[in-house]
């Protein structure tokens, strides 16, 4: 048997090695266009930045190793341009030589990847200063520029993980930088209540953000000089990064008849295959199902790109791994951020017809008196089963550890009641006695039986229309006046016991302190006194400041 791949970044090369460890038997033969093999993509932004001193290092293998390694011709340089599946035979072109070659196969994958999208006022430019990270060739061409330009300034279109990776790193080497992005805050597929710490973190570090301006138009021959923007700003830098997302490499796929699925990319089974029968299609060009709703999404991820490599290349040899679907958890460094994302968020989570309990939990990653510091958790559980649904992260340090766990949990269907219970390990050097993990299972799982949560948008929404309410600060008279809730009243939580009946307790009641245990404490209280609807607001004084900041 022999099995074609075209495509050799991450999930081609992953079938190969896979379906070779399986079987010496079957030829297996990888075509690409680009130059080099089996790179580590996602590290090109920290190679531009000189994190990373060579590129080479990104790419630690070439097809000789490949060859000699798992006896797997990889022909590089070398673009697939027809395919003839009736025949089974393939044709294309050697890019350097302009020879043209044929070739067939009985098994056919498609790892063609994904292509960076460019803003329509792109779409027919040329610019010597305007690039997009899309592989080692293009990383290396910016690297070149910063060092021999010397650029001083320079525009990042887009706030995702690429721009803000991007962004970082030509910071950190001096350069001065403007973020445009579409919508109003970055990482768009955050809350947004999660997303505008990263703004915070912009204005920390020197990074000048405009949210909801487009570039326009733009002037210029050879070299780009200016863009004009949809609020009519016209900005001038020295080099520009486009970093607007990706759309999948179908075409060639489709020209035989595969089919797409509902999120745009090829839609496969759980073997990777599609729906022509020894056709499979992995990796940034496939779909991907989420483990939660069971629905079809495109999360274009190198760790998903290597699972579905691997699952493929051992279905096709008549193994039993099958796709399960993913998550869409996703990491990022950003200056002095760790910013995490794990199953739904609570848009995605409402929006998908779940009525959620959702919790903001600020908790340092180990204990202060060894210099921990805090991350802000926020989970949402499902109020009927609660299951977790979904957790966002955003701190300093401690992210990556705590996200995957929950990653882990979510995947197998945990309630907030188990995550209380789950034995984790403790050290001073390396957590608290509570874990911010276990901690987020005691508070969502209070929020979900007997002590309800109201988070900070929720409450502001009842300020708005005017609610009947009654807010309760339980701190002390001096952080009270520093700053506080609108309209709150200040009754520490060591006099709240003797005044609770000064209160009203048929009016539904918010109480709060710096961060939620206090106000937790506080609101037991009120419950045990006959106070009939108590609400708790979630991650306290210190998450609703945040979050009114940028309401306004």
């Amino acid at each position: 048997m022999k099995i074609l791949i075209i495509g050799s970044i991450a999930a081609g090369t992953s079938v190969a090695a896979k379906a070779r460890r399986n079987s010496e038997e079957n030829e297996i033969v990888i075509y690409d266009k680009d130059t080099d093999i089996s790179y580590a993509v996602c590290g090109i932004p920290y190679a531009i930045g000189g994190e990373i001193p060579d590129f080479e290092e990104l790419t630690p293998r070439d097809a000789k190793w490949f060859k000699k390694r798992y006896n797997v011709d990889i022909f590089t340089s070398h673009e697939v341009i027809a395919i003839n599946h009736e025949k089974k035979e393939i044709s294309g072109k050697h890019l350097i030589t302009g020879d043209l070659f044929t070739d067939n196969y009985d098994l056919l994958v498609f790892a063609t990847g994904s292509t960076p999208k460019a803003p329509d006022a792109f779409e027919e430019s040329n610019f010597s200063n305007v690039f997009q990270v899309k592989n080692i060739n293009s990383g290396k061409k910016v690297k070149s520029f910063i060092e021999n330009k010397k650029p001083t300034t320079a525009v990042v279109v887009g706030a995702g993980y690429i721009g803000l990776e991007v962004a970082e790193q030509l910071k950190e080497r001096g350069i001065k930088v403007i973020i445009l992005q579409r919508g109003k805050h970055p990482m768009s597929h955050l809350d947004w209540d999660m997303s505008i710490r990263i703004e915070d973190e912009m204005v920390k570090q020197g990074i000048d953000f405009r949210p909801e301006e487009t570039i326009q138009s733009l002037v210029g021959d050879t070299q780009l000089d200016e863009v004009i923007t949809n609020k009519g700003t016209k900005l001038s830098a020295d080099m520009y990064i486009l970093a607007t997302g990706v759309r999948p490499n179908v075409a060639l796929a489709q020209s035989i008849g595969v089919k797409l699925g509902k999120a745009g990319a090829i839609a496969t089974d759980n073997t990777l295959q599609t729906n022509i029968p020894d056709v499979y299609a992995v990796g940034d060009v496939a779909e991907s199902f989420h483990v939660i709703t069971g629905k079809p999404i495109y999360r274009p991820l190198a760790s998903t790109a290597n699972k579905m490599g691997r699952i493929a290349g051992d279905a096709m040899t008549g193994g039993q791994l099958r796709f399960q679907g993913v998550l869409g958890t996703g990491i990022l460094r950003f200056f002095d951020l760790t910013i995490a994302q794990t199953g739904l968020t609570e848009k995605e989570a409402l929006a998908e017809g779940y009525e959620v309990a959702v919790l903001s939990n600020i908790k340092p990653d180990k204990p202060d008196y060894m210099h921990g510091k805090e991350m802000v958790i926020k989970a949402v559980a499902d109020k009927l089963t609660h299951r977790i649904l979904g957790v966002q992260i955003i701190g300093p340090q401690g992210v990556d550890k705590r996200i995957d766990v929950f990653a882990s949990t979510i995947t197998l269907g945990v309630t907030a009641e188990d995550l209380f219970h789950m034995d984790l390990a403790y050290a001073p050097p390396f957590s608290t006695t509570k874990d911010p993990v276990a901690y987020t299972g005691m508070a969502l799982t209070n929020a979900l039986t007997t002590a309800p949560l109201i988070t900070p948008h929720d409450l502001m929404e009842l300020q708005k229309n005017n609610e009947n309410i009654t807010i309760i600060d339980t701190r002390d008279p001096k952080s009270y006046e520093k700053n506080h809730v609108l309209n709150a009243i200040n009754i520490p939580l060591a006099e709240l016991r003797e005044k609770a009946s000064t209160l009203d307790k048929s009016k539904k009641t918010i109480v709060y302190c710096n961060k939620g245990v206090t106000g937790n404490a506080s609101q037991n209280v009120l419950r045990s006194k006959g106070f009939k609807e108590v609400y708790n607001l979630s991650g306290g004084n210190k998450n609703y400041q945040e979050i009114f900041k940028h309401s306004k």
